[in-house]
């Protein structure tokens, strides 16, 4: 492999810095879930507010395997902090699908950064199957909620949503990733991306 293909110190850096930063947007946004009608509306939040520190980070890559690095540290991170661990199963195949959109684009496409972000949202739909597929097992863990709590979340999360959150996803993530190349239209014009 030539040497310029290679991850560096400072790509590592890189991915470290806006895995940080992303996280920290996602973790702010997630605390709304303390109030249930706002659990459902992360399909939508996470993916639009996400776009910005993704689509900064995205004028950074130009090698192959910093994003799937990130979705790695993405999946770990949800796990860690309570989620499931289906966020790193989902990140190993849509973080590989984001690299090779990426590096067919040759790094320099913003309309394929866009559909990335709209793929790498869909970590974020990962976090909802414990509640469609084992709810039991998801709330014996999270009693301290409280009944009344538990049950409006449940009204609100019907299993036909599972698919309809995956889409939401998807999409949003899409729009989050035209917000975000647009608020950084100057970033990536620098970076070569057109």
């Amino acid at each position: 492999m030539d040497d310029s293909k290679k991850l560096k110190g400072k790509d590592l850096i890189n991915i470290g810095i806006f895995t940080a930063i992303y996280f920290v947007v996602i973790m702010a946004l997630a605390m709304l879930g303390f109030i249930p009608i706002f659990m459902p509306t992360y399909s939508v939040l996470m993916p639009l507010f996400g776009g910005i520190p993704f689509m900064l980070f995205l004028t950074k890559v130009k090698k192959f395997g910093m994003v799937y690095i990130m979705t790695i540290l993405m999946g770990i991170l949800m796990w860690l902090t309570g989620m499931s661990y289906y966020a790193l199963v989902i990140g190993l195949v849509t973080g590989l699908i984001c690299e090779l959109i990426l590096k067919k684009g040759e790094y320099k496409s913003a309309k394929r950064a866009v559909i990335v972000h709209g793929v790498f949202s869909l970590w974020i739909w990962s976090n909802y199957i414990p509640l469609f597929f084992f709810a039991d097992k998801y709330w014996s863990t999270r009693q301290n909620f409280g009944q009344e709590y538990i049950d409006a979340l449940t009204k609100l999360m019907p299993m036909w949503m599972c698919p309809v959150h995956l889409v939401l996803c998807f999409v949003f993530g899409i729009v989050g990733g035209l917000l975000g190349r647009l608020i950084l239209k100057k970033h990536f014009v620098k970076a070569g991306i057109v």
